[in-house]
């Protein structure tokens, strides 16, 4: 009986979130291919880019709410009948993303100062802000795409995103091939080739996601691009009152990944390299869960739109049972394969490599204690964005991540002497005390109670 009941949630979740999965997967391979080939061409160019894409990650993290935010309200929309509500608030998600990315661009710029202040060497932040000066034209056209991904999700049409995504891969590569080392006589630009390689990648893409959403037969009576140039003031504000908390909640996540990075970089180069590696293989096993997270956005905002709790119950631990599925699946991997994982990123000839790979393994035990939590947190976070509860995860992630994550990582880190693995041990700390929280905040308030209004099909 049980199975019957949740067996259309398992099959619709799957149909919307493996093509999520999928693309948040594609993007992160361009972001290992990106690391791996700087990787191959030396320790303190691939240290430089750990520190950039850090960086960068922090503003796009923190420009990515108005996108991120559009995904829950456009379901609700859909789901109650407000055509017009679509369309004018993907317009302004779509205003206030390309305004943001163009607003922060003098930061990257000047980075390099930044990037000292924060006890970065000179060679590496030379080279980080080389690479951001050109990388950083991309973060107005990421979020572009990260906008117009959430609008396509919420019609539930994930395919395209996915398959765009894929096919700007071995595009990437190539571009990284022939500009890092200098093939097919092009110079040879290390980091700066590797940021050229991904904008021109970003700008193909962006273009190919407007295409496909002008022409999409489903989307047309949203009239999306009609009168594109004209403000919406009301709407522009409802986007930002929901994406905003959204950015900042981010970004309280991110900056804790980020300041490992920096507090990482203050213990050695070969321990950032090494930790640089430990969290990309970790960022792509957390893909699986942050596609399943936009899959509960898309689904609990159906069920808030229709005014159903039980069937957003019902949705919601189908997706928690998902995730503790994948969660179990990368803890193996990691116990396993973590070795010849982090091997994959470097040049065997490099007399570094040894001690790299031995600190990158003992990072991805670490890994495996927090992967659960890392799930559920952000499996939660989809939830809340479901029903547009946003302002009160921004605190509660503020609070989890930086009055204990980061105090306890810093403290096991440097005070008590443990090294990269204290790090470690504080990010997870962190990570576990906002699953409680955020999923407390769900299951104990907006899932409880039934005020059913209305036949929720799956």
């Amino acid at each position: 009986m049980q199975r019957h009941r949740y067996r259309p949630h398992i099959l619709a979740t799957l149909s919307l979130g493996l093509p999520l999965i999928g693309s948040h997967l594609a993007r992160m391979a361009i972001g290992v291919g990106d690391t791996v080939m700087i990787g191959w061409y030396g320790v303190e160019p691939l240290a430089a880019l750990v520190i950039a894409t850090s960086f960068f990650h922090i503003l796009f993290f923190l420009g990515m709410g108005f996108g991120t935010g559009l995904m829950g309200l456009i379901a609700s929309h859909i789901a109650s009948g407000r055509e017009v509500e679509v369309r004018r608030g993907a317009r302004m998600a779509l205003w206030l993303s390309a305004g943001f990315g163009l607003a922060v661009m003098p930061l990257m710029w000047w980075s390099e100062p930044i990037l000292l202040s924060l006890g970065q060497t000179a060679t590496v932040s030379a080279l980080a802000q080389e690479y951001l000066r050109i990388a950083g034209w991309g973060l107005a056209v990421v979020l572009g795409q990260l906008t117009l991904a959430s609008y396509l999700a919420a019609l539930e049409r994930t395919q395209i995103v996915m398959w765009v995504t894929l096919a700007g891969l071995p595009l990437n590569l190539f571009l990284n091939w022939v500009l890092i080392f200098g093939h097919l006589g092009a110079p040879e630009l290390g980091v700066q080739g590797a940021a050229i390689a991904s904008v021109t990648v970003q700008v193909i893409q962006l273009l190919a996601l407007v295409g496909y959403a002008a022409w999409l037969p489903i989307a047309r009576q949203y009239n999306l691009f009609q009168r594109f140039w004209r403000p919406d003031w009301q709407a522009m504000r409802q986007v930002a009152l929901v994406g905003w908390p959204i950015g900042l909640t981010m970004v309280a996540e991110g900056g804790l990944f980020v300041g490992s990075n920096i507090m990482m970089g203050w213990i050695g180069t070969s321990e950032l390299a090494a930790h640089g590696i430990a969290l990309q293989i970790t960022s792509v096993t957390f893909m699986a869960h942050l596609g399943l997270s936009n899959a509960a956005t898309v689904r609990v905002g159906q069920a808030k739109g229709r005014g159903d709790r039980s069937w957003m119950r019902d949705a919601a631990l189908t997706i928690c049972w998902m995730s503790l599925v994948f969660s179990a699946i990368f803890i193996a991997i990691y116990l396993l394969f973590a070795e010849a994982l982090v091997r994959l990123y470097l040049d065997p000839a490099d007399p570094q490599a040894p001690q790299i790979v031995a600190l990158g393994a003992m990072l991805l035990m670490y890994a495996a204690l927090f992967q659960l939590t890392d799930a559920f947190q952000v499996i939660a976070l989809g939830f809340l964005r479901g029903v547009h509860d946003t302002n009160v995860p921004m605190w509660i992630a503020g609070f989890s991540y930086w009055v204990i994550g980061m105090p306890v990582a810093w403290a096991l880190a440097f005070p008590l002497g443990f090294g990269p693995a204290g790090l470690w041990l504080g990010m997870c700390a962190g990570l576990t005390v906002a699953a409680v929280l955020l999923m407390r905040r769900f299951w104990r308030g907006h899932a409880r109670g039934d005020w059913t209004r209305a036949p929720a099909p799956v």
